[in-house]
This record gives structure tokens, sequence and C-alpha cells, in this order.
């Protein structure tokens, strides 16, 4: 196996929504929330639902790498109901090895909110059901062992049984990468998310907003320093900018797609990772691997959702 990713099992349910939603509700544009049943329930109740898919970052990534051809697999909690039954249905028609036997929990299969505006941008409410109680036990020891890399998103980490098992698969893998996920994330793991990326992993993705956050750098020369400094693949989307990847010296810029006709931004650093993962497993240079990130990125953007079939 080439990849096994490991993730937040979460039901996608995508509302298109106006600005104001946003503003009478409290949410800040482009952010990810964790709430409650209840609170998650109560928002529901006020949103038309346009589509349903089965989602979290790292598995959209996975299902991406399937559809390029790579054999790969993926670990995530879910719960014996309605929805997850649905979730392990969506990773079997793509062809992703799915490392997890589910069974009856008292929490339901994890579900996210994503909320549209009109810009694109999407804001997400996520109730983590039983998503967020992966612990080592779920940590399946001999998929990891026969996969050439593992790739973790930020939102895995919390303290707990989520940190225990994001602790074993990283203690067990060969190679490791994982997307900051958003700046969420960043801003409530800073600590144990730099020495993470310092220390542990050798491939970290991330967006601009959420490097700076990272490192509390003020301008791009200063992730570009970073970058240099850290001796490992950095790897940037900068949205209309393009992105980059730093490794030590070596610094290698794409350009982005121009005039796209973007409809939903979610899924775009997903489907990212999952070009330039597959150009880098398959050995192409940087150049084409931010290239094939930067192809799958666009074509996700210009559809709903993130699952490009």
């Amino acid at each position: 196996m080439r990849i096994l990713g490991i993730g937040n099992a979460i039901v996608d349910v995508i509302c298109k929504v106006g600005d104001q939603y946003l503003t009478d509700n409290g949410l800040i544009k482009s952010t990810m929330r964790l709430v409650d049943e209840n609170e998650f329930k109560n928002l529901l109740s006020t949103l038309k639902i346009e589509e349903t898919i089965s989602g979290g970052s790292v598995a959209n990534s996975i299902v991406g790498l399937s559809q390029l051809g790579n054999d790969v697999g993926f670990i995530g909690k879910i719960n014996n109901d309605d929805l997850g039954q649905k979730y392990e249905e969506g990773l079997i028609k793509e062809k992703v090895q799915y490392f997890y036997n589910k069974k009856e929990e008292i929490s339901p299969t994890g579900t996210c909110l994503i909320l549209i505006t009109p810009d694109a941008e999407r804001t997400m409410i996520t109730f983590l059901g039983i998503a967020g109680k992966i612990s080592q036990k779920d940590i399946n020891e001999e998929a990891i062992k026969k996969s050439e890399m593992i790739f973790l998103e930020g939102y895995l980490w919390d303290e707990g049984e989520p940190k225990s098992a994001f602790d074993k698969a990283m203690l067990l893998s060969k190679k490791k990468a994982m997307s900051l996920s958003d700046q969420f994330c960043v801003d409530r793991h800073k600590e144990s998310f730099l020495n993470i990326v310092k220390n542990e992993l050798d491939i970290t993705f991330a967006n601009e907003q959420e490097i700076k956050s990272l490192i509390n750098a003020k301008n791009f020369d200063e992730v570009i320093t970073f970058g240099k400094e850290l001796e490992k693949l950095l790897v940037i989307t900068r949205g209309s900018k393009g992105s980059v990847a730093i490794k030590g010296n070596e610094i290698v810029e794409c350009d982005g797609q121009k005039n796209l006709k973007i409809i939903d931004l979610t899924g775009a650093g997903d489907l990212f990772a999952a070009g330039f993962l597959h150009g880098y497993i398959n050995n192409v240079n940087i150049n084409e691997c931010l290239e094939k990130g930067t192809e799958m990125s666009a074509k996700i953007i210009q559809r709903i959702g993130a699952r490009l079939s």
C-alpha cells in the first residue's frame, strides 16, 4: 500500500447560505468550529441541505489518490448507524481499503455542516460524534507497517484518546505527512504542532494563513526563511498566488490556474495534497508535484463538495 490516511471520518452536509447567516449565528467565515450535538441539530434545522457526501479532510485526499490509480487505505472511526454505513460504502466504492470495523457506539457518526457563501468560501460546523473518540486501539498496526507513508490531519490531533492514536501511528510509520488543516487547529495546538513539524514530519501541508499563524510570521519572507531552516518538505498553498514547496535551499513555485468558475472551495487543500502526494510517491520532480496538486485543486473548486465523483 502506498499511502494510509488516518483522520476524522465525517459525513459532509452541504448547504448554501448568505453572509448574513454567518453573522446572525456568530460564525467566522472560512473557519471550522466544533459544536455539540444539540447546537449542531439547531443549526441544521434552519438550513436547506444541498447534498450529503462522505468526507473528512484526509479521507478526501485518500479518495483523490485512489482515483489517480494509487493503492491506498484509510482509518477513521464511525458508528454502525445509517451514516456510518453510507460512509463505509462510499470508501469501498472508491477502491479505498478501509481498516476499521464499525460497531454499535453511544455517539453517532461524525457530521460536518459546510456552509457555502456566494463568494464560494466555506465555513464549517463540525459535530465529531464518534470520529472524535478514535484511540490507539483503533489503529491497525499491520496496515501502517505495510504502507509506505501515513497521511494525517491536524483536525485529528486532540488531547486524550485522539492523541494516543496519533502518537501510535507516528511511532509505527516509515514516512509521515500531515496537513495542518485549519487555522483553528493551529491556534489551538500551536506549540504541539510546531514541535511535530520541526521534529517528526517528513512533509507538512499548510495554507499561507496556517503557516504564518504557526510561526507567528508577519510576512511570507519569514515563512520562506522558516522553510529553509526546517530542511524538510514544506508545501504551502497560497490561493490565487499559487503554491510553493520548500526543502532546504530548494524553493519551487507554481502558479494557480486562471479563469476558473469557482463554485465551492471545499476540499481545495485536500485535493491539492492528493495531487502532490500522487506525484511524490511516483517519483516525479517537485514542480510536477505542485502542478498535479494545482490541477486537482482546480477541478474540485469548480463543483460542489470535496469529491470528484
